[in-house]
């Protein structure tokens, strides 16, 4: 019977059989094989090619043992969870940002602690230089989502901080232009640090502000999917987020 997921899968990936041998370093023809006589490759093959098509390893081959193993594998991307953002070292989001070759994102309603980082600055301007892609998302000061949150956390100021992280971040983008800094009114569940294969999450609580809520440190593993959960989720905000100006920031914030 013909793998008729991992088939879809490759079409929707855009790659062919020759091209996800070549990646994963197996025969084209095994490929073929699993494609259209539903062989079940090696379970380390398994990952590298649910990896390699960007889904979980479990929407290839459905399997008891798989999902037992995607399961297993999605605990291990778990590096440690931390009760508070308050009790995260302080040192560990320019450890991890440090570490970033290809992207640094920032994806948050105002982040206003990075921002007052004036290393956090250094950094971001090193990494830019570098080649590192940055992408730096805010919530929209004017939309309802931000407003809400404000409400949620048992304050109306939440637009007031994103404002106060504008201007802040103002002299970096100047001198800086190739940062990618974009609005969205996103509903945000989760404030999420990425660099590149690691993360730190920040749920969102009701009642309480978020360097009160837990933050779960995150690395990337094959098959593992929970990391690509939020990697995604930044993909998705960014691509509706709209890009600002230094004329957008002077109007928003008055400054």
């Amino acid at each position: 019977m013909s793998n008729e997921r991992l088939r879809s899968a490759l079409l929707a990936s855009g790659l062919t059989i020759q091209r996800l041998a070549d990646e994963i370093d197996v025969n084209p023809k095994t490929v073929e094989r699993w494609i259209t006589q539903g062989k079940v490759p090696y379970r380390r093959h398994q990952y590298a090619t649910a990896a390699v098509l960007k889904v979980d390893v479990t929407t290839l081959w459905g399997d008891d043992r798989a999902v037992e193993s995607a399961a297993d594998l999605t605990k291990a991307e778990i590096v440690t969870v931390y009760p508070h953002r308050h009790t995260v070292p302080s040192g560990l989001w320019r450890e991890i940002y440090g570490r970033a070759q290809k992207s640094l994102d920032v994806l948050v309603y105002s982040g206003l602690f990075l921002s007052e980082d004036p290393l956090f600055h250094d950094l971001v301007k090193a990494k830019v230089e570098a080649g590192t892609q940055v992408r730096i998302l805010l919530g929209d000061p004017e939309c309802a989502a931000v407003l809400q949150r404000g409400i949620d956390e048992g304050h109306r100021i939440m637009d007031g901080k994103i404002r106060n992280a504008l201007v802040l971040y103002r002299p970096l983008m100047r001198t800086h232009p190739d940062i990618g800094l974009r609005l969205h009114d996103s509903t945000l569940y989760n404030s999420i640090y990425r660099a590149d294969d690691e993360m730190l999450v920040n749920p969102h609580v009701y009642g309480i502000g978020a360097y009160m809520a837990p933050v779960m440190h995150l690395r990337r593993l094959p098959g593992g999917g929970l990391f690509d959960t939020y990697a995604n989720s930044i993909e998705h905000t960014w691509e509706h987020a709209r890009q600002i100006t230094d004329q957008d920031i002077a109007s928003i914030t008055g400054a």
